[in-house]
């Protein structure tokens, strides 16, 4: 647990592997309020963020960067505080000595929905810019999305991820890949 004035340095706390041995995510923050640094194989820092729940918040990250999850340091505090958790974050960012490239070029792809539409092939974008009506576009985008998401899932799969992963399927019409 920290409070504002004592933050604890990046280094001084451990890594817990993203995936453990039995498939699962640090399921111990479910539900705790606290700030992550996320680390790729190497160990080399990719994001620092925080959350009202850091384990729903570490399950988005993983869909959205499976690549780039692999090691995560967490801190948790008691009380909900802005202020408390923008001061971790910045000190960690700071002890690093640069920016994460999640938390500068790439945070979109670190935050928001995945957008399949831009992970077209060539041959459902054609299919896309030829069809006439709405219905037909929709339903070419929703299936870009399932398609991606059966890639996503594997990847996930490979690296022994087993806790259950729902993607939420209303966005998937607008071409958007995000966990209910």
């Amino acid at each position: 647990m920290s409070t504002e004035t004592n933050i604890p340095s990046l280094l001084s706390l451990a890594y817990v592997p993203y995936i453990d041995n039995n498939g699962q995510l640090p399921e111990n923050f479910q539900g705790k309020i606290g700030v992550y640094a996320i680390f790729h194989q190497e160990k080399v820092l990719q994001y620092v963020g925080y959350s009202r729940d850091v384990y729903l918040s570490l399950k988005q990250h993983l869909v959205r960067q499976p690549q780039k999850c692999y090691w995560v340091k967490i801190q948790t505090i008691e009380r909900p505080s802005r202020t408390v958790l923008e001061n971790i974050e910045k000190a960690w960012i700071e002890e690093n000595g640069s920016v994460p490239v999640g938390n500068k070029d790439d945070k979109d792809q670190w935050t928001q929905p995945i957008d399949a539409k831009v992970l077209m092939t060539p041959e459902e974008y054609a299919n896309y810019e030829n069809s006439i009506d709405e219905v037909a576009k929709t339903k070419i985008i929703k299936n870009v999305a399932r398609r991606v998401e059966v890639e996503i899932l594997k990847v996930l799969e490979e690296r022994g991820l087993q806790a259950q992963i729902r993607f939420n399927p209303k966005l998937k019409e607008e071409g958007l890949l995000d966990l209910k």
